[in-house]
């Protein structure tokens, strides 16, 4: 009996890793075509794939991620609007964002606007074969104009070092640029609203008082320098989502809302006032009775 376990356990396990396999082959085969058109060396492209699964695979287990969408098929492009979890480079939300993406079988590329800080810090180049680039008009422009879908994530890092008592909260700061992208180049919004990332770990205070004292907003383009606990740092100021760290094991869920399209006349800010409240309202029906790590 015991053989028959250990058999089937094997198996089980040789499965996860032709699927694993399976799916980075996909990646790379699907990224080297860009990675030719902007000469990004192989090596890169296979290596981020690489790492890009592995933490798609580390959130659908770990984290137990589940994800619900009102999405149609997605034809044309169209501006995906997401909100953070906690952290820059090592978000939860960007890695269930996706998982998710990935689930939804797109048939165009997508190019996912980037806080300028990753270059700032040389990592966006590292960044740029899973489709990351620096978060400006011009980048959207281009993304666009070769018929990608766009993702961004509007609350920047206003939205990703919010507070524990803040976590079910969507923090955009007045940001509507992402309102006129989309009416500018007539294309609908398609939100995606992710739980229980700030549950991960315990923020204790968004730093935004110290990062203007320190004039990070001038010199970084960064308006919050959080104080956090996690493992394995204990007590730190403004490394956590930067550097990786150990998550709990919260659980993950997601959601892709319908797409949404301005009303007659409606302008940017009223625009983005009504996707955020949409998104807001997506997250309280997800967090409602939502147990700490549990779900």
């Amino acid at each position: 009996m015991a053989d028959d376990e250990d058999q089937q356990n094997l198996t089980d396990v040789e499965s996860l890793a032709d699927a694993l396999l399976g799916a980075i082959r996909r990646d790379v085969d699907n990224d080297t075509s860009d990675a030719e058109a902007s000469n990004i060396p192989d090596a890169l492209v296979t290596t981020m794939s690489v790492l890009r699964q592995l933490g798609i695979e580390f959130v659908r287990r770990y984290h137990r991620l589940d994800i619900d969408s009102a999405a149609p098929d997605l034809d044309e492009p169209v501006l995906f609007v997401a909100n953070h979890g906690f952290g820059g480079i090592f978000d939860l939300n960007v890695l269930a964002m996706g998982a998710t993406l990935d689930g939804l079988e797109l048939a165009r590329p997508v190019t996912i606007l980037t806080h300028q800080l990753a270059w700032t810090l040389k990592v966006g180049p590292l960044l740029e074969p899973l489709g990351a680039r620096p978060a400006s008009h011009e980048s959207a422009r281009e993304a666009f104009e070769n018929g990608h879908h766009v993702v961004v994530l509007p609350g920047g890092d206003l939205d990703a070092a919010k507070t524990w008592e803040d976590r079910n909260r969507i923090v955009f700061g007045g940001r509507t640029g992402f309102a006129r992208l989309a009416l500018e180049f007539a294309v609908p919004v398609v939100p995606i609203v992710t739980a229980g990332a700030g549950e991960s770990l315990l923020v204790l205070s968004s730093g935004e008082r110290l990062a203007q004292a320190l004039r990070l907003d001038k010199i970084l383009r960064v308006k919050a320098l959080p104080l956090s606990v996690s493992l394995p740092w204990g007590v730190n100021l403004g490394a956590v989502g930067m550097l990786p760290y150990l998550p709990l094991p919260t659980k993950l869920r997601t959601r892709v809302l319908a797409p949404m399209t301005p009303d007659p006349d409606e302008d940017a800010d009223t625009y983005a006032e009504r996707i955020q409240a949409s998104m807001q309202q997506a997250l309280d029906d997800m967090t409602e009775n939502r147990r700490p790590l549990l779900g």
